[in-house]
């Protein structure tokens, strides 16, 4: 019997069996469809979004952080039409002050009250990016310009694995607090598939003072070979246990899924563990990975009060 026992208690813990967790909290990013095809559907994954309850929903500008021909009415069609909470994405990369500062004001109007403040990309061809004459700079300026447009709760980003343009880590760091002190009360990480980085990154924040709401960024991988080239531009890192986990798994097999599905399912546990219980998922404007995420956890999940 005691032999039994010893057995029993050096077993590993499978996640499952451990404590269970406060519920976590998910928004969920779309970007605009291109063409009626996509539209159609995104709009049937919007439906499944809804009904699992996310935090809000954000809607990005266009490829490369350009444009937002597509997010006003995207977002307003969402908001309207579920009366979910729903962030429009905004850039100053690509637009004056004025045009800024106008499109701030009609979000105001329309009733949306949630703003991602991003500083986008530079055009396609360019060697780094150059602000315009006329527009903001920095996020950090873009930011103090819509607190000063209306009262929006501003979203902003930041880089657990430090921004690729950045001088140094230190620089990085001094320019999420830039970002705060204009009025940015919520930072939304870059995804990373290192979660010790991510809570090594929350330290750092509140050693630096920097007590804005941390919101870690989750990447669904619908297509490993895709993540990985995207990654490669952003500054993401891939692990070398993830790229053995996707060897020689087909993007378009059920096994793929069941990957991807189990690693962003966990990532997630093992933050709302450390208390990190809202996340960003990165949806790509498909429901399928994102829906079974919500569905892993809830087996973590406390019950709900009656």
């Amino acid at each position: 019997m005691m032999l039994a026992v010893a057995d029993r208690r050096s077993a590993p813990t499978h996640p499952w069996m451990e404590e269970p967790l406060p519920r976590v909290e998910l928004s969920i990013e779309v970007f605009p469809p291109k063409g009626p095809e996509a539209a159609t559907r995104l709009w049937a994954n919007v439906e499944q979004f809804v009904a699992v309850g996310p935090r809000f929903i954000s809607v990005t500008c266009g490829a490369g952080g350009a444009g937002n021909d597509g997010t006003l009415p995207l977002v307003c069609r969402i908001q309207d039409s579920f009366g979910v909470p729903v962030a429009a994405h905004m850039t100053c990369a690509w637009s004056s002050r004025a045009e800024i500062d106008e499109l701030a004001r009609e979000y105001w109007h329309r009733g949306v009250r949630r703003i991602v403040a991003l500083r986008g990309d530079p055009p396609k061809g360019s060697d780094r990016y150059q602000p315009r004459a006329d527009g903001y700079a920095y996020a950090a300026d873009l930011i103090a310009g819509l607190k000063a447009v209306a009262d929006f709760e501003i979203s902003a980003g930041c880089y657990p694995e430090v921004h690729p343009e950045a001088e140094s880590a230190e620089a990085d760091l001094d320019n999420l607090r830039r970002k705060v002190e204009a009025g940015a009360t919520r930072l939304v990480t870059q995804y990373c598939f290192d979660t010790d980085r991510i809570l090594r990154f929350r330290d750092l924040l509140l050693e630096a003072g920097i007590g804005a709401e941390y919101v870690p960024g989750i990447m669904p991988i619908h297509n490993f070979a895709q993540i990985r080239r995207f990654s490669q531009g952003c500054g993401a890192g891939i692990p070398a246990w993830l790229e053995r986990l996707f060897d020689g798994v087909e993007e378009s097999s059920p096994m793929h899924g069941m990957i991807a599905a189990s690693v962003a399912s966990e990532q997630c546990r093992r933050l709302a563990a450390e208390g990190l219980t809202r996340m960003h998922v990165y949806a790509l404007n498909r429901a399928e990975l994102p829906l079974a995420i919500r569905h892993l956890l809830a087996a973590h999940e406390m019950p709900a009060a009656a």
